[in-house]
Parts: C-alpha cells; sequence; structure tokens
C-alpha cells in the first residue's frame, strides 16, 4: 500500500536530531512522518545523557556527604541504596520523556509511526508494510555502541551504555574499558557509590581529545575517588570464571596483568546506526564512519538529508540538535547554510567537569607555531572556588598574538556551565581583550575567565604602550 498523498518531509529516527526535525518542519506547516523503532527520546533520553547525568548526581550526593566535616558539617556514616539512586535516575527520565512523547509530536500535527523503516527507492520508505513517499527524507538513526575485537567478548555477559542503566545492583568490582568520557564518567560515579573500579585504556592518557594539559591535571582527581586507572594497557582477552568475568590486559612495557570483576563496562566507541535501513536503494552513500553528506548536510540523493550520530563528525547530542535545525533551514528554505564544527563545545561530567571549546595548546602550536599564546587562571584564584572549597582546576585561554581566541578549556566545578562564554567569544570573533572586559557579578566562578583574559591584557603593556601609560600616570 502507498500513501496517497506524499509528506513534505519523513523523519527516520526518534533521537535529538530526528525530534527536532519534525518539530522544526511540523512549525513551518510541513506534513511530517516520524518514525521510530524503539521509543522516542533516543540514546541521550533513555541511554545517554539523561540518565548518566542523573547518576552522577546521586554519586555526588554521596561524596559530598562524606567529605562534609571540612565546612563543618558531620554527616555521619553514608549509606548508599543503589534501588533508590536507579529509582532517582528513572525520575529523572520520566520528568523528561513528556517533552519527546508521541502525543506530544501527534499535537503538532506529525504522524509517528513505530517501526523499522527500510529505502525501497528515491525519497520511498517502506515501514509495516506500507510505503511512503515524501518530498524530503532526514535520516536521523543515530548510533550504538562499538565492540572492540577482544577473544572472548562476545562469549561473556557485559555491559554498554544500553544496558548499563538496567542494573538492580551495584557492582562490587566494575572492570571498564575506555578511559573516555562514558568511561570516566561512569568510572567515577560507581566508585562514589561503593564499587571497585578498574579502567583500561589503550592510551597513555585518558580522554585523548581534551587539551593535555588539563586531563593531566584530572587524573589524579579520578584516583582520589579509588579509581583504579590502567593506562598504556590493552584488553587482550576476556574470560569467564565462576565468580564474575576476568580481564586480560598487557601494558606497553610488556607486562601483563589479569584484572577480576563480577561486571564489564565496555564503552570504546560508538558506530552509527545503518545497518536495516537499505540506504543503497535510495541512493545514498555511506562508509563506517557514516552516512556521507555534503556542508549543507544533503546526502548522495536528491532531496535527502541527514544529521545525528548516523553522521558525525562529533557525536554530541547539542551536535544533532544544531545539525538538525540546519537540516530544516537547507530543506525548506534558499541561500543552503553550511555545517561549522570550530566552535562546538563539549563537556566531560567528572568532578571536576572538563570543559572544551576549539583548539588545544597543542593543536593551535601545529596550526600558529609560535604565535600562539596560552593565558591561565587557576581556580585556587578564583575567590567563589576558595568559598565552596572547589579549588581544583583552572580556566585556560589559547590566543593568537593579538588576543584572537583559537580555544578554551575549563577544568573546575561548573566548568560545563562556564564554556558557553567563551563559545559565543569565539563564535563571533570577540577577542580576549573582549572577555577581560566583561563585568561578573562577585562572587562567581566565571570570574575565572575574565582574570584569564585579564592575563593577555596585561602582556600588552610592555615597551612604547607601557612608558606612555606611566608617563601619562606621572602628569
Amino acid at each position: 500500500m502507498t500513501s496517497k498523498h506524499p509528506y513534505d518531509m519523513i523523519v527516520v529516527g526518534g533521537g535529538t536530531a530526528g525530534l527536532v526535525t519534525a518539530a522544526g518542519s511540523a512549525g513551518i506547516g510541513a506534513r511530517v512522518a516520524l518514525i521510530e523503532r524503539n521509543r522516542l527520546g533516543g540514546e541521550c533520553l533513555w541511554n545517554g545523557c539523561v540518565p548518566s547525568k542523573a547518576v552522577i548526581a546521586s554519586a555526588r550526593a554521596a561524596h559530598q556527604m562524606r567529605n562534609s566535616a571540612r565546612f563543618g558539617v558531620t554527616a555521619g556514616e553514608v549509606e548508599v541504596d543503589f534501588a533508590g539512586v536507579m529509582a532517582w535516575m528513572r525520575g529523572a527520565q520520566a520528568r523528561i520523556a513528556p517533552n519527546d512523547s508521541p502525543d506530544r509530536f501527534r499535537e503538532m500535527g506529525v504522524d509517528v509511526i513505530q517501526g523499522e523503516a527500510h529505502f525501497t527507492g528515491p525519497r520511498t520508505i517502506t515501514v509495516n508494510g506500507q510505503t511512503l513517499t515524501a518530498k524530503r527524507i532526514t535520516v536521523a538513526t543515530g548510533s550504538s555502541p562499538a565492540l572492540p575485537p577482544i577473544d572472548g567478548l562476545a562469549s561473556v555477559p557485559y555491559l554498554t551504555n544500553e544496558t548499563v542503566f538496567a542494573l538492580d545492583r551495584l557492582p562490587a568490582v566494575l572492570i571498564i574499558l575506555g578511559g573516555g568520557p562514558i568511561g570516566l564518567e561512569m568510572a567515577q560515579a560507581f566508585a562514589r557509590l561503593g564499587s571497585v573500579v578498574h579502567v583500561i585504556e589503550a592510551g597513555s592518557a585518558i580522554l585523548a581529545h581534551d587539551d593535555a594539559e588539563l586531563t593531566e591535571m584530572l587524573t589524579p582527581c579520578i584516583l582520589a575517588d579509588g579509581v583504579k586507572l590502567h593506562l598504556g594497557t590493552k584488553a587482550t582477552g576476556v574470560a569467564k570464571t565462576a565468580n564474575g568475568i576476568a580481564v586480560e590486559t598487557a601494558s606497553g612495557d610488556g607486562k601483563s596483568l589479569t584484572i577480576q570483576g563480577d561486571t564489564l563496562l565496555v564503552a570504546t566507541g560508538r558506530k552509527p546506526n545503518l545497518a536495516s535501513l537499505e540506504l543503497a536503494a535510495g541512493g545514498i552513500r555511506s562508509s563506517k564512519q557514516g552516512i556521507e553528506v555534503d556542508a549543507g548536510l544533503q546526502t548522495s540523493a536528491s532531496g535527502v538529508w541527514a544529521a545525528g550520530d548516523c553522521v558525525g563528525p562529533l557525536r554530541f547530542t547539542h551536535v544533532a540538535e544544531y545539525q538538525a535545525r540546519l537540516v530544516v533551514r537547507n530543506a525548506f528554505f534558499p541561500l543552503s547554510a553550511k555545517a561549522n564544527y570550530s566552535t562546538v563545545p563539549w563537556v566531560t561530567y567528572t568532578d571536576p567537569e572538563l570543559a572544551h571549546v576549539g583548539l588545544t595548546e597543542q593543536e593551535a602550536r601545529e596550526l600558529h607555531g609560535s604565535a600562539v599564546r596560552v593565558w591561565r587562571r587557576p581556580f585556587r584564584d578564583v575567590d567563589r572556588a576558595n568559598t565552596d572549597g572547589q579549588t581544583d582546576g583552572i580556566v585556560k585561554l589559547v590566543t593568537n598574538a593579538r588576543g584572537k581566541i583559537l580555544g578554551g578549556h575549563i577544568l573546575g566545578y561548573g566548568a560545563g556551565n562556564m564554556i558557553g562564554e567563551i563559545t559565543i567569544a569565539m563564535k563571533y570573533n570577540l577577542s580576549a581583550s573582549k572577555l577581560a572586559d566583561v563585568i561578573h557579578p562577585y562572587p562567581t566562578y566565571p570570574d575565572g575567565i575574565r582574570q584569564a583574559a585579564n592575563e593577555f591584557q596585561k602582556s600588552r603593556f610592555t615597551g612604547l604602550i607601557k612608558d606612555i601609560a606611566g608617563w601619562f600616570a606621572r602628569r
């Protein structure tokens, strides 16, 4: 059966990119169908951002209670009710889920269809035995955990981000493969909740895509919570034991170690969800990295766009939303806009948080050489951090010699809430001088950004400029 009237837009996938595309299209009066094989809300709501941050909140509460004596407050023995932690997490999902519910989208005029979509021709999709056609189609099918090629992994029970939030008991010994954002966030959280945690990371440092100076500062903070980091170490084999799981490892210096645990979490990356779409039938090219798109997010097929994790290059919820808004603009209006990822911020929600936008210091020096300047303000010199006892961290600005901001990096309490100020400055080409002129309420953490930028200002008062300023001062 073929639909009598083609849609203006069919969206395949009900995660962030798909929901924003569907809502945006319906909002301008388009006839929209939204196809999702599972639940609306996607990775972020059910397996990613929302549940992980809720568990982190519980872990942070336990940590703060254990360390409250320094503030003159004694909390006594701290007990973690893991069932209560998971109930809090599910409650957070329930509070947010109505925003992504089928009923809400049907109220917008969107036809919500549950089923698995397959391309059967140009701008033609089959779902539940029905053939749908559209003037425009957007593919937003997201991503799923990528499993590493480790001997024995397929024969043992393991968790990914898709299953870890279904745990009904706190692991006694949790082994995590991967020292990226997911691995580290869960490592610290479960350690604070009471698990013994091992993290196995093949690289020589954690968080390879972040600024090396700040990840080096973060590492002892993770260790302080009891997490055992095995850096420069590869998992070479996994086996089931009478008491749980054994992971065989090999380090770069040739040493081998067997790590025993009762629970294994695999957090070694993501892969795009493309297998069941039959993209070739729709004339859509793809690779292992995802669907191939141009700068405007249009695929190789006329009238078909793609957004979110199935595209990349940065698999974040906020990037999926940005791409979806760009798709709506380019699909329905003239003068196509191009995606620009140069000022995309991201945050790793450890404690302290690590926030990033633009180039790292190393990347900047590789591109700009001796013109690069670095300006820092440690959190220990920020008054609000001292009043709150949150002095671990630093604000770091990377600029050229004239103060153009090339990158911004913040390690510290609330870094994720601070990085937006630097992001705005970079997006709208505001220099470090402009950041130095911003007035913040006192005492607040973002004033550390102004103070770092002020280091650039002070550096300018040398030579003739300093002499002239001194002459005016002595008049």
